[in-house]
């Protein structure tokens, strides 16, 4: 049982989070609302590269979060990862911290931008780089899910709360896959095309897709960069892992090995597999090692 430095109290964090979050959700609503609207987007959207927009909604959400926790928890010593802080400096933070929060202010950017909904705010503490607590802020549907290492609940703007726990076991063929839509490849097109699932859900964040698998609408994501195209950071998975893993599912790398956060530029490469059922979840990896090793699909070395 991971225990909190002396002073930190596990609700009041809680009781924090939910105030950070819904400001949060405020700040991107709003920045959603004026790009569908078409005003000031040349101002709002605005791109690191080509292919890698970011927004000032991105911006205002990292501000406002890294002033929230700063504010509450300066005297604990507290390290944050962010994305946008990454971007620039890369030496702005203690990365041998035992406590550090992982921040990505706006999960599903081209989502944001295209108007769909799927995108969200990921939140979370590490523990000596594993997930602790977690926090996942879906504006669009209206859910603030967290995670306190044990369990984990959905709750509503008004306050409503509902604890979610994964239960059902499903086989390969049956389950549901969610997958992205702007971030597919064709290494993984491939690999669903001949592991042919049941059904197949499109959306963009993995914080959403990772809430779809709780929710019960999905059963499994897979995310597969073997090199050659921008690879996932923590910060994609450090919260949506610490929600799934407390409604008893897990994600792992094909080996069934957990994720390896603060690894050299915090990437989270290779084949990443997540489930809605711990209990089965290293059978269905062997399955698709199978799959994989059968038809010569790629190289697993």
């Amino acid at each position: 049982m991971i225990q909190l430095p002396i002073g930190a109290d596990i609700n009041n964090i809680i009781d924090d989070l939910r105030s950070f979050s819904w400001e949060a959700s405020d700040i991107l609503i709003h920045y959603s609302n004026l790009i569908k609207t078409n005003k000031n987007q040349e101002n709002i959207i605005q791109y690191k590269d080509k292919n890698n927009p970011v927004t000032l909604a991105d911006l205002r959400v990292n501000e406002k979060i890294i002033q929230r926790i700063n504010q509450n928890y300066s005297r604990f010593g507290w390290e944050i990862l962010s994305e946008e802080n990454l971007n620039l400096d890369s030496n702005h933070f203690n990365k041998y911290s035992d406590w550090l929060w992982v921040l990505d202010p706006l999960d599903g950017t081209k989502d944001f931008i295209q108007g769909t909904g799927n995108y969200a705010m990921h939140l979370a503490l590490n523990y000596r780089n594993r997930p602790f607590l977690g926090v996942v802020l879906i504006p669009y549907k209206n859910e603030l899910w967290f995670s306190d290492g044990e369990k984990v609940w959905c709750e509503k703007r008004n306050g409503f709360k509902e604890e979610k726990t994964l239960i059902e076991k499903k086989s390969l063929n049956e389950m549901t896959l969610v997958t992205s839509k702007n971030h597919r490849n064709q290494l993984l097109n491939i690999l669903i095309d001949k592991i042919q699932f049941k059904k197949k859900i499109v959306m963009g964040s993995i914080g959403c897709k990772i809430a779809s698998i709780i929710r019960g609408e999905s059963d499994i994501y897979i995310s597969v960069c073997l090199g050659g195209e921008s690879f996932p950071k923590d910060w994609d998975f450090a919260a949506p892992e610490a929600i799934l893993k407390a409604a008893g599912g897990r994600i792992t790398n094909l080996e069934n090995e957990e994720l390896e956060y603060n690894k050299i530029n915090f990437n989270q490469s290779g084949i990443i597999v997540a489930t809605n059922n711990k209990s089965t979840h290293k059978d269905i990896c062997i399955q698709i090692k199978q799959i994989i090793k059968e038809n010569d699909l790629f190289d697993l070395n």
